[in-house]
């Protein structure tokens, strides 16, 4: 049972861990005036590099062979199962931040596209117009007070901070395959959301651009900030069909990570 926590571990934080893995290297540019909420900017950039290192050369490969062979409506199905998955979560944590509008969505969603979704494969629900705000123990922190944060990059698994890395064992707890007694399945159906996750965003690959490493960080902090607010900041930055949320890090050079250790 132990080997199976373990695993659901990485699974019910695989969406942090795919934008981890994209994370690419930082730039050569001298960082002139230290980020306020970027304290510990050296070590970040460090575990940056690090997480560039994997994904050239573990997991971009990988995407681009399961784009390659997977037919497209087979790819969204995938998507949709494991995003099914998250509403449970979505459900608690809407509860615990006084939001039964949303956690009732979030239910509805569930059942819904479980069941005539045939497993959550489609996504009837948002057929049905049926939408509403992911959520999790992270935005529940933050909305029982725990405020601004410290920014840190997590080995493998990314961008994050102080707060949300410490909502991420609550969140692993409400993942339904955290409850999966089959440590091989497990882990086959992790590394599978991992893959079609990256595989998503390997067209997006040339919106970075200067510093990588502060392009990620500024644009993770505004959208998670976005996302904390319920939009309340105004409209979501990266819903523009012109821009993307996304890290990638085709672009690098193995001279530019060399550089980076040296920062």
């Amino acid at each position: 049972m132990m080997a199976s926590r373990k695993v659901t571990w990485g699974k019910a934080v695989a969406g942090l861990l795919a934008v981890g893995l994209l994370a690419g290297c930082a730039s050569t540019a001298a960082v002139e005036e230290r980020h306020p909420d970027d304290p510990w900017e050296g070590f970040n950039r460090r575990v940056f590099v690090f997480n560039d290192a994997v994904d050239r050369a573990v997991l971009k490969p990988t995407a681009r062979g399961y784009r390659a062979v997977t037919p497209q409506p087979v790819q969204t199905g995938v998507g949709n199962f494991f995003s099914n998955l998250g509403e449970p979560r979505t459900a608690l944590n809407s509860l615990l931040q006084g939001k039964p509008g949303n956690a009732g969505i979030a239910v509805s969603r569930f059942l819904i596209n479980t069941t005539v979704g045939i497993g959550g494969l489609w996504d009837f629900a948002t057929h049905m117009e049926i939408t509403g705000r992911d959520e999790d123990f992270g935005q529940t922190l933050a909305v029982w007070g725990w405020g601004e944060s410290r920014y840190l990059v997590l080995p493998l698994l990314g961008p994050s901070t102080v707060r949300d890395t410490g909502g991420l064992p609550a969140d692993a707890v409400t993942y339904p395959l955290y409850y999966l007694d089959d440590a091989e399945l497990e882990l086959a159906l992790t590394a599978l959301r991992i893959v079609d996750m990256r595989a998503g965003l390997l067209d997006q690959e040339e919106l970075i651009s200067g510093d990588r490493y502060s392009f990620i960080r500024d644009a993770w902090l505004q959208r998670r900030r976005f996302e904390i607010s319920d939009g309340e900041m105004g409209d979501d930055p990266f819903a523009a069909d012109d821009f993307d949320f996304d890290f990638d890090d085709t672009d690098f050079d193995d001279a530019d990570s060399d550089d980076a250790f040296s920062d």
